[in-house]
């Protein structure tokens, strides 16, 4: 039965994009992320006002952050900058930092972001989302309830798995994390007391020819109280070979060592349909800025677009 589940292995996600150059928009920036009591002063204003997440900024515009500030600024290229502290920050100045060169794959992800945020302006967001969830969600009648496809294909080696605790537990109390083949033979098993676990596919210990993996979450001591089964597919290099080279041509224009920068990673895989990876660069981001309450909603808002929460 999962032999067949997984050889008849099937996983789409159809997703309306809209692939205009950010270019083109009358905007330098888009703050991304906000925290602190940040203001701009817009060009020819007599006084500054509150600086909003999704606020579009030009080139005449100045912005004045705070002592705890934290600005994440996405340009019309898709490239970030992020501002740290209290100042006062010209757009113009920060224009001339971002190098613009090669960046068509970085601004379509850019718009995808950017998208994703206008949505979030919308007052029947959130009834809109959960209408039109994407994926099949690993929990049915499960008592643990990870926020994961119950299938899904996996580009990256790196995976974040996430879960709610169940009724009834206690500090004392742990989890066991059993990873099995096909054949349902367990191949790796890992005990935690977090709610999370990140799972590396390049280590030897999870290393097979098929790639193929169940992974089930449990309570330690109960086997009643689990989740229900997610199942993994690892991308091999001779699949999903256009996906692979766009994800080649963003990392040349983008890094992946900012929180924004993850957000944009995100973007990528949802659109691809790797929702596994995507949820995995939102763990990342929102581990990097933990206090940032934007990316945390960004990642809220992905969830429930995609049926992985309520």
């Amino acid at each position: 039965m999962i032999m067949r589940k997984f050889i008849s292995y099937a996983f789409v996600v159809a997703m309306i994009l809209s692939c205009g150059s950010v270019g083109a928009q009358d905007y330098a920036f888009r703050v991304l992320a906000n925290k602190g009591t940040n203001q701009v002063k817009k060009a020819g204003a007599g006084q500054a006002e509150v600086l909003k997440t999704g606020a579009k900024l030009s080139s005449g515009d100045e912005i004045i952050a705070s002592d705890d500030a934290y600005i994440g600024l996405m340009h019309k290229s898709g490239k970030t900058t992020e501002i740290r502290g209290a100042g006062t920050k010209k757009v113009s100045e920060l224009e001339k930092n971002i190098n613009t060169g090669s960046s068509s794959i970085a601004s379509r992800y850019a718009s995808f972001v950017m998208n994703k945020m206008n949505e979030e302006e919308n007052t029947n967001n959130r009834s809109r989302l959960n209408a039109t969830g994407a994926v099949s969600r690993a929990t049915g009648s499960a008592a643990i309830n990870v926020m994961a496809p119950s299938q899904a294909d996996l580009l990256g080696d790196l995976a974040i798995l996430r879960w709610d605790a169940p009724e009834g537990f206690t500090e004392d109390d742990s989890y066991v994390v059993k990873i099995e083949n096909i054949f349902n033979e367990e191949i790796y098993s890992e005990e935690t007391k977090k709610t999370s676990v990140a799972l590396d596919f390049s280590d030897e210990d999870l290393a097979y020819d098929m790639g193929l993996y169940l992974v089930k979450i449990y309570k330690k001591g109960d086997d009643e109280i689990a989740s229900g089964e997610v199942g993994i597919k690892k991308v091999k290099s001779g699949d999903k070979v256009e996906v692979q080279e766009n994800l080649a041509n963003l990392k040349s224009e983008v890094s992946d060592d900012s929180p924004l920068n993850k957000i944009i990673y995100a973007s990528f895989y949802e659109e691809n349909g790797l929702i596994l990876d995507a949820l995995t660069k939102y763990e990342e981001a929102i581990k990097m800025s933990p206090d940032i309450d934007d990316f945390q909603e960004l990642y809220q808002n992905f969830l429930i677009k995609n049926g992985l929460a309520e």
